[in-house]
């Protein structure tokens, strides 16, 4: 029962009707009418998490769609479990472990739907997200929209996902979406997204070089390409929090702090390509100023790279003074040995969250069992 989901996502397929060739005919040439839809899921380790993230993708009300998963070299049982599911709609890939934008690209590349829908394999879709957003577009629909959904967080509980508007769950331009995301630190989680083929081309293949934010960076491109950000409330994602152990966590590793630092060069080019206005250039600014304390101590010269590209900006980095807690730490372990005890201190803090949420999972679902 563990990959029984309650509530709204308590997913069911729907039937077609199986006599009158009537019916069924005018069924297929109402699909066949219809733009298809390619839900693609790069899959690393995620035995726990698979099953349901296929259900959702599976159970998507809007057709014609199809589902291409694609293993990269797993080295649990996912691909096994991924093959179960394997049918004339969903087709499961086996790669070499190459990380997540080349896993992505390698499904881009075997899909052939009209629209794209990008899906982690530990994410959940709500059954209409798809349909409720190719509704949104009508028709007739201008390939160049990017249309998005809201989002909220969860750990076990899918019926206790919240869902919290941000600035930017609104109709925008592309520049005053970039604008919103990188004056506020926001973000869109990946699955939000429905791309058109058209805008996906425009924008190229998924970064390779990016440790993490490759998301942010490559959804930048994909906004270039854009005429409009269209929002829809009602196309729901379900995103499982990972905690420390999500791709864009950087904490001391020296490698993913270089890649950010490249996505966010990236990021500021691509905004300032679009619009160099005294705003654009203090959400820069305001950008730079939100991630620098990840460099420290570890990375002095990235400090002093954005540092200098603030100064270019027309702004000034300012550096908080650190609180007592991190001071003492500093002060017994020094700088570097500090952070890495509070990296540690943020697992054993996710652990604990997430045990006990799971605790709670397993109770509510047994109270229901009993109940039925």
């Amino acid at each position: 029962m563990q990959n029984a989901l309650p509530g709204e996502l308590a997913f069911t397929l729907n039937c077609v009707p199986r006599s009158g060739d009537g019916a069924l005919g005018n069924l297929m040439r109402n699909i066949l009418a219809k733009p298809m839809v390619s839900i693609l899921i790069p899959a690393y380790n995620a035995e726990p998490w698979l099953c349901d993230a296929l259900r959702s993708a599976i159970a998507q009300t809007w057709e014609p769609k199809e589902i291409i998963v694609v293993d990269d070299g797993s080295t649990d049982r996912t691909l096994q479990i991924a093959r179960k599911f394997e049918s004339e709609q969903l087709r499961v890939v086996a790669n070499e472990h190459r990380g997540a934008a080349a896993t992505r690209n390698k499904a881009l590349e075997l899909s052939k739907g009209d629209y794209i829908q990008y899906l982690d394999a530990d994410d959940v879709l709500a059954v209409d997200k798809i349909e409720r957003q190719m509704e949104a577009l009508g028709e007739n629909p201008n390939k160049r929209i990017l249309v998005s959904g809201c989002w909220g967080k969860f750990l076990y509980r899918y019926y206790r996902t919240s869902f919290i508007p941000s600035a930017l769950w609104c109709d925008l331009s592309p520049v005053d979406w970039l604008v919103r995301k990188m004056q506020y630190n926001l973000y869109m989680q990946t699955a939000t997204w429905l791309v058109s083929r058209e805008l996906a081309q425009a924008a190229g293949p998924w970064d390779t070089r990016l440790l993490g934010d490759d998301d942010g960076e490559y959804f930048c491109r994909v906004l270039l390409a854009s005429e409009e950000v269209r929002f829809v409330p009602d196309a729901k994602v379900y995103y499982r929090e990972a905690g420390p152990n999500r791709l864009s966590y950087i904490g001391q590793s020296e490698k993913k702090m270089a890649a950010q630092w490249l996505s966010m060069e990236l990021h500021i080019r691509y905004i300032r390509s679009l619009e160099d206005s005294e705003r654009v250039r203090a959400a820069c600014v305001n950008y730079l100023q939100n991630w620098v304390e990840f460099f420290h101590p570890e990375r002095p010269d990235l400090i002093s790279r954005a540092s200098e590209m603030a100064a270019s900006l027309g702004g000034e980095l300012k550096f908080p003074t650190p609180s007592w807690k991190i001071l003492a730490l500093s002060a017994l372990f020094g700088e570097k040995q500090a952070k890495g005890v509070q990296v540690l201190i943020t697992r054993v803090r996710w652990f604990l969250k997430r045990c006990w949420d799971k605790t709670l999972f397993q109770f509510e679902s047994r109270k229901v069992r009993e109940s039925l």
